[in-house]
Formats: structure tokens, sequence, C-alpha cells
């Protein structure tokens, strides 16, 4: 059966004593999470492991539906790493929040988007040398599923890219695992794109530089695991084939949704405005 996930670091063997041609892994740690890069370097090597040329970090913490007194080194991390996949110099970007806000597992990206500090706007209504005047220009929007609109997200974004022009795209999304150790303890951050739903078999239109011509960064947290793919890390063996499948999630779901939105989106206000503080951002979110 094949593995489904949308996770990068779940594709590599970690017990292997080398990586296939093509993918390199760097570790690195800190005292609040320990965090996995593994570098594609070639669309031949992407093609084994399912996943296109790029790179993919992986952050792994304490269970994100828990309150954790590291908060601030978390954000800082995770925020070192969103600027160096989108580089310092992009000054315009735009934040998409992918998902639907009525299914509590699938409502990460919309959740973190209300907690974006949108600052486009601020240009053109406030006086000048107002000190918010300095801030980077942050637009954010939470586009919908295709069900709820009959439009799919990426033609709303890319839309909106023609009005806004962006420099980069942060799009936030929640993703399927197959190791259920990862279900809210793991943010996968890359500068390939998404496809959204893709790993619960439910792929949409692409969003990345190839299909946008910018810069795209995806986040997500893994929320749900498919129940043959539990079945199988269980047993060793293939589920039967005519057995239902499921999607499972997380017994506290609402909680882990919830606080990981509210860590990302501070990460994300951080990476984009680092004049500000922890309490500024608090203040202003």
């Amino acid at each position: 059966m094949a593995i489904r996930t949308d996770l990068a670091v779940e594709m590599i063997d970690e017990d292997a004593a080398s990586l296939p041609d093509g993918i390199k892994r760097k570790l690195r740690k800190s005292s609040a999470c320990s965090i996995t890069e593994i570098i594609v370097t070639n669309s031949v090597a992407g093609f084994r492991i399912g996943k296109t040329k790029g790179r993919y970090i992986t952050v792994e913490t304490d269970r994100l539906s828990a309150n954790p007194d590291d908060f601030e080194e978390q954000v800082a991390n995770i925020a070192a790493e969103i600027i160096s996949l989108k580089g310092s110099e992009r000054k315009n970007v735009l934040v998409a929040g992918l998902g639907n806000s009525d299914i509590t597992p699938d409502a990460l990206g919309p959740l973190v988007v209300s907690r974006i500090i949108a600052t486009r706007h601020l240009q053109n209504e406030l006086p000048e040398g107002h000190y918010l005047k300095k801030l980077n220009h942050v637009t954010a929007i939470a586009p919908g599923v295709l069900g709820q609109t009959g439009i799919e997200a990426a033609e709303v974004i890319r839309s909106l890219c023609d009005t806004v022009k962006p420099d980069c795209v942060i799009v936030i999304d929640a993703l399927a695992c197959s190791d259920v150790s990862r279900l809210g303890t793991t943010i996968q951050l890359t500068d390939t794109g998404i496809s959204p739903g893709s790993g619960v078999q439910n792929r949409r239109k692409e969003l990345s530089e190839i299909t946008l011509g910018i810069p795209v960064i995806a986040i997500g947290v893994p929320t749900v695991v498919d129940m043959h793919t539990i079945v199988e890390n269980i047993t060793g063996n293939p589920p039967d084939k005519h057995l239902p499948n499921m999607m499972v999630t997380p017994r506290d779901v609402d909680k882990l949704i919830e606080r990981a939105a509210r860590l990302i989106a501070y990460s994300i206000n951080k990476a984009v405005q680092p004049m500000l503080t922890i309490e500024d951002i608090t203040a202003l979110s």
C-alpha cells in the first residue's frame, strides 16, 4: 500500500545508512524543538519520494495542543525558518489560509489568517510618520473551499495576486501524516508550494512558483491519518482492501487547531514584521 502522507520526512527511511542520490538531510536542535531539513536537489530524486525539488523543513516539538512555556522561543525558531525560505528582502506578502472553517481538523488555515496582522491598507490610512507605516505590506485571505464557494482556492489566490502583486505567498493548510506520533506534534514548512488535499486523496489545483510566478511557502500541521495506514503500521500487513477506510484525528483536535494556529500565526507575523515584539503581535493581532 502506498504511504498516504504530506510529510517529506516520512518518505525517507530514518534508519537508512545513506540517503538516495539527490536527497540531503540536515538536523538541528534548539531547546524548544528539533528540526529536520530534507533537501531534494533534482526532479529525479523527488520522483522517487513523491515530492518536487526543493526544501522541506520539519519542526518537531511538544504536543501543539498544550500551552508551552517556551512559546516565544518556538516562535523565534519557526520565524527564522520562514525567513530562510522566503528571504528577508521580500516585503510584500500574501498569506492564504486554506481549508474549511466548519470542519475542525481542516480549520487550521482560516484560523491562522484570523490572527495575521494585515497591513497593506495602512499605507493610505495612517498619517505620515506613524510608526505602523514602517511595517511591511501584508494581505491575508481565507478563500474557503470549492464546496463552499464553487471556486478553487488557487483561482482566488491567483486573481488576488494579479491585484495585490505580492512578491511572496505563504499558504497554510492542515496536512495528513502516516505516523500517529506526528499528529499535532509536527510543523512542515516548504518552498515547493502545495496541492491542497493531496494527503487525503482530494488533490486540488496546485499553488506553487510554477503556477503563480512568485515564491510560495507552504506551512502545515498534520491533523489526520487514515485508518488503513494505522492498521498497516500496527500489524505490518496491508488491510483487507474491502475494509472501509476513514480519516482519524486526535481527540483534542479543537485545542490542537486553536493553539497550533496561534503558534504559526505569531511565527508568520514575526517573520514578515521582524521589528515587532511578541507583545506587539499580541496587541495587534
